[in-house]
């Protein structure tokens, strides 16, 4: 059930994210590079869901937008450079998937908006795309990386919220709760074990001291 919330949280919001980029953000004529939503989401997942579920999830939201119009680039080029950032987030997935900091996460996503757009332009002039360096990477990099830590405040927390509520604070309660069966009286039977044994020896003296009065 665990992996079906997963599946059902992801995709709902990588299409939500996907047609605001498209349909909002992607219009916006900014100077630079577009604001990144997709990838601020498969970060915000990865970071809860660890390295595996964070590569999965960013493959899924690359080929969605390599093969969402207006996309003017080769099929799975995207798909590839998502799929490694989404690794290298769940890679740093801190435990129980809550951030210790806001910064650490706002950190993440500032590394994730370099890569990103680095990866991109590499695998684009592999394949014989050059509009990178008509453009300017050094302005790409610059302008991804301030959108995307301005955009990152409003959606990373959120997608992480999400995140924990459909499937890593059921972990985190399970961790606390311990190996007592799920009935939260672990820290009481710890009480009655370590009690327990002085009660014996108490019971023999006064037994024996009882035994010596005439």
């Amino acid at each position: 059930m665990p992996r079906v919330n997963r599946i059902l949280l992801s995709a709902v919001l990588l299409v939500l994210a996907l047609v605001i980029q498209v349909s909002v953000l992607g219009r916006l004529q900014l100077p630079g590079a577009t604001p990144d939503l997709l990838m601020l989401v498969v970060v915000g997942l990865a970071l809860v869901y660890g390295p595996t579920g964070g590569c999965l999830v960013g493959f899924c939201a690359g080929l969605l937008a390599d093969l969402a119009p207006p996309s003017d680039h080769a099929v799975g080029r995207y798909a590839l450079v998502l799929c490694l950032v989404g690794y290298g987030a769940g890679l740093l997935k801190p435990e129980g998937g809550r951030q210790r900091s806001a910064l650490s996460a706002l950190g993440v996503v500032a590394v994730a908006a370099v890569v990103s757009t680095l990866l991109y332009a590499t695998v684009g002039a592999l394949v014989g795309d050059t509009a990178a360096r008509h453009v300017g990477l050094t302005g790409l990099v610059f302008s991804a990386l301030l959108y995307d830590v301005l955009l990152a405040p409003f959606t990373v927390p959120l997608v992480m919220l999400l995140a924990r509520r459909f499937d890593g604070d059921r972990v985190v309660n399970e961790t606390e709760r311990g190996a007592d069966g799920g009935s939260g009286l672990g820290a009481l039977a710890r009480y009655r074990t370590t009690r327990q044994p002085s009660a014996t020896p108490y019971k023999k003296k006064r037994a024996l001291g009882l035994a010596k009065r005439p």
